[in-house]
């Protein structure tokens, strides 16, 4: 069966693509699966960092499964398959807390996009990366042409999403899109999350919320999410609340 398994080792959630029989490529379940996972790691104070990687020595992921998606109408197809998509990617790429994408194999369309939401890559020596969809009559639909191209730049895009090219693992981290080249891109994931023990895990969510606001990741909700922050350490916030519980006025003094 496909699915998304979560483990936990320690203070590090692990997220393995399993569907290994198809190169991990995404299925309905899939999809569900990795949302609620996200949802309940999202509130989790006491999980540090994300691991996302893929079952087997093959791939990270292949992209979406046909089978599931080939058969859709063309509404059903954009309105369900690409936007229920799209949503949950967008849910990794803003999950507050540290994401490592672990490229232990190909990765191929949703796979990339996959690998493209998460705060920092690494990739087995033996991967390689593409947007194959024009060869099967369709386009990136989980953010390869949106996201993707901040992070790889236009003319890399255009080379895999129209000239169909693949990318080595040695070129992407030449483009500075992997952090690393490694033998065990899990293990090398492992040691990066473990460092994030001696660093602030507050100081981290806002720092990522920051960097996010820079680049248009969702910009909005990065600012508000500052803000907000601002606000609810402030002596006028404990002073507003006080005094609604209280059924009185604030006297604020702007502390």
């Amino acid at each position: 069966m496909s699915e998304v398994v979560c483990t936990y080792h320690r203070d590090t959630a692990v997220l393995t693509l399993s569907n290994e029989a198809k190169l991990n490529a995404f299925t309905t379940a899939m999809l569900r699966s990795l949302e609620a996972h996200l949802i309940e790691i999202e509130h989790r104070p006491d999980i540090r960092a994300v691991i996302v990687t893929g079952a087997g020595p093959k791939a990270f992921c292949c992209g979406a499964d046909i089978a599931e998606w080939g058969g859709l109408g063309p509404a059903e197809f954009a309105r369900h398959w690409i936007r229920d998509g799209h949503r949950i990617f967008d849910m990794l790429a803003r999950l507050s807390k540290p994401t490592i994408g672990a490229i232990n194999g190909h990765a191929f369309g949703g796979g990339l996009e996959l690998a493209a939401c998460c705060d920092v890559r690494v990739i087995s020596a033996q991967a390689t990366l593409g947007l194959p969809e024009g060869k099967v009559g369709i386009v990136p639909g989980w953010s390869g042409t949106q996201r993707l191209v901040r992070l790889l730049s236009e003319p890399v895009v255009k080379e895999m999403a129209i000239f169909g090219r693949r990318i080595t693992a040695e070129r992407a981290h030449m483009f500075g899109f992997t952090a690393d080249v490694t033998d065990d891109a899990l293990a090398t994931a492992k040691d990066i999350a473990a460092s994030l023990s001696a660093l602030s895990p507050r100081a981290n969510e806002l720092t990522k919320a920051m960097i996010h606001g820079a680049v248009g990741e969702d910009r909005g909700a990065a600012i508000e999410v500052l803000g907000s922050a601002a606000a609810a350490a402030s002596a006028d916030r404990d002073e507003g609340v006080q005094a609604f519980l209280e059924k009185r006025a604030a006297s604020f003094d702007g502390s």
